[in-house]
């Protein structure tokens, strides 16, 4: 009963408060979908933190999509070894972790020690930062120290096959019940997050800014006059 609450039950409850979660703030609270720019307050943190984290967060969502919603089949199918594939994964998707995390540790340094930053802080903004945090350590710690100095984990025929059937309603749960334990605190922790994304300013992350880089930047006046900056 415990491993079908966990892999089944409670992976459909977070994406189904994520998914009416998401409708129901669109819908009557659109104007807080922004995540609002802290650029004000201060700079040099932020230009490293901020960076580190959003490209890092990107890299390792195509490495999930890579290792989870790709069938191992294709990988065998286009001749790609298991070694070579787990060497990228571990290399890639390692490099892709430190990055979140040292982001993520860096953006909330800045937010302890900046005074108007930690003023303008909610509690949902902290809680949001130490969540992502949380999961991004975890699965940094299986990628890296697990793969290399424990086993390279084959989750590409438990935690993915698993993954993939919730989505035709037809969940293998028991694909998840021997898996290792590092392994099923980070799924448990990142279904959690999922469900939290309505309620914090992660909802952002379902803006998709494509046309950021054209965007004429807005202007601000600053001691010296007026400058052009984007936010």
């Amino acid at each position: 009963m415990v491993d079908i609450f966990l892999w089944v039950v409670f992976p459909y409850i977070c994406l189904t408060i994520m998914i009416f979660g998401l409708l129901y703030r669109f819908a009557f609270r659109q104007l807080t979908w922004a995540a609002p720019s802290t650029n004000f307050f201060e700079k040099k943190w932020l230009k490293i933190g901020s960076p580190l984290f959003h490209y890092g967060i990107i890299f390792a969502f195509f490495g999930h999509v890579m290792g989870i919603l790709i069938p191992w089949e294709f990988y065998q199918t286009l001749g790609i070894s298991d070694h070579m594939y787990h060497f990228g994964a571990i290399y890639g998707g390692g490099l892709a972790g430190l990055m979140v995390v040292c982001g993520l540790v860096i953006l909330l340094i800045r937010k302890m020690i900046i005074d108007p930053v930690r003023i303008k802080a909610t509690f949902a903004d902290y809680f949001s930062v130490l969540a992502v945090l949380f999961v991004a350590a975890t699965g940094t710690y299986m990628t890296i120290i697990y793969n290399l100095t424990v086993v390279a984990y084959e989750y590409r025929a438990t935690i993915g096959p698993w993954f993939r059937s919730l989505f035709i309603f037809q969940p293998r749960f028991d694909l998840m019940t021997d898996i290792p334990y590092i392994f099923k605190i980070h799924v448990i922790s990142a279904f959690a997050l999922f469900a939290s994304i309505p309620f914090t300013r992660l909802v952002h992350i379902f803006s998709f800014p494509i046309r950021y880089p054209d965007r004429p930047p807005q202007q601000y006046r600053s001691r010296s006059g007026y400058r052009r900056q984007k936010v």
